[in-house]
């Protein structure tokens, strides 16, 4: 782990002239493999694990999940044999980066049908797990539960400057649960859905907050106008945002994640969503590898 976050300013052309000041949080270099959220979240995760003397963690994704990702390196970098089980129909290696090298990191890759998949909240079926693969410790998928939310609280505690609004991308809502829970009363947090159809996502960050805190806090939001028809879906407008804001930054995204919460920032900033003088803070949540897939 890298001991200093960076805090990139974003200047290119594309908002230049709004008066809006954009900084981008370098999580994608915190690890070189479990980077991101994914650190955060995995963090106390692993040291419960550890408490309960497991020697095994499984956990749910699907083929272009950052999470089977971090948790195959977690995994491997802290002694603990893995196990993913994954969404839908088994891939060829070469076909997927981040299946790919979650295997070369000794995950073992489970592929259940979606009907399967749809059962992994079910206490039936996790119980079947439990006795099928002796008693792993079970992450929840996106590996979200109360302490990931703990982790993901950490994630601007070294962010020193003063801010407005600090975003994120949202594929299950634990890292904008933390980020929320750890703002002060003048500043809020935006989520952007990368999924379609989510309005439950909304419940679900709130539940994650209320369960964590004991309070409902009403200083975030998510928007879910920017996630060009699903999880893992791309446009030709996403990928020549993409390779136009790299060529502009410097800064390497991803389609899946972060690609869509910055195209959906430059817009709003764009639109005239945020007021001149206002300062965002963007959270690069890491997962590079599905970059190559």
């Amino acid at each position: 782990m890298v001991e200093k976050i960076l805090l990139n300013r974003i200047t290119d052309n594309a908002i230049a002239g709004s008066g809006v000041e954009l900084f981008m949080l370098r999580l994608d270099l915190l690890h070189p493999e479990i980077s991101g959220n994914k650190w955060y979240k995995l963090k106390y995760n692993l040291e419960e694990a550890r408490k309960q003397n497991k020697n095994t963690l499984l956990t749910f994704g699907g083929a272009f999940s950052n999470h089977i990702a971090a948790t195959a390196a977690a995994g491997k970098e802290n002694n603990f044999n893995t196990i993913g089980i994954i969404r839908g129909e088994e891939l060829a290696d070469e076909s997927n980066a981040t299946l790919s090298r979650a295997k070369q990191n000794g995950m073992k890759l489970v592929f259940v049908s979606r009907e399967d998949y749809r059962k992994r909240f079910r206490e039936d079926f996790i119980t079947e797990l439990k006795n099928k693969y002796s008693d792993p410790y079970i992450i929840p998928e996106g590996g979200s539960n109360l302490l990931a939310v703990k982790g993901c609280a950490e994630i601007i505690s070294d962010v020193t400057d003063s801010f407005d609004f600090v975003c994120c991308a949202v594929g299950t809502g634990a890292t904008l649960a933390g980020l929320s829970a750890s703002l002060s009363k003048k500043q809020q947090a935006i989520g952007f859905s990368v999924l379609a159809n989510a309005e439950f996502l909304n419940d679900n960050v709130g539940d994650f907050i209320k369960e964590f805190s004991g309070n409902e806090i009403p200083n975030w939001k998510i928007i879910h106008n920017y996630h060009f028809g699903g999880y893992a879906h791309k446009t030709k407008a996403l990928i020549d945002f993409i390779q136009q804001f790299e060529m502009e930054n410097n800064i390497s995204l991803e389609p899946i994640y972060t690609g869509k919460m910055m195209y959906g920032i430059y817009d709003l900033i764009q639109s005239g969503y945020f007021t001149r003088g206002e300062k965002i803070i963007a959270v690069h949540t890491g997962g590079l590898q599905g970059k190559k897939s």
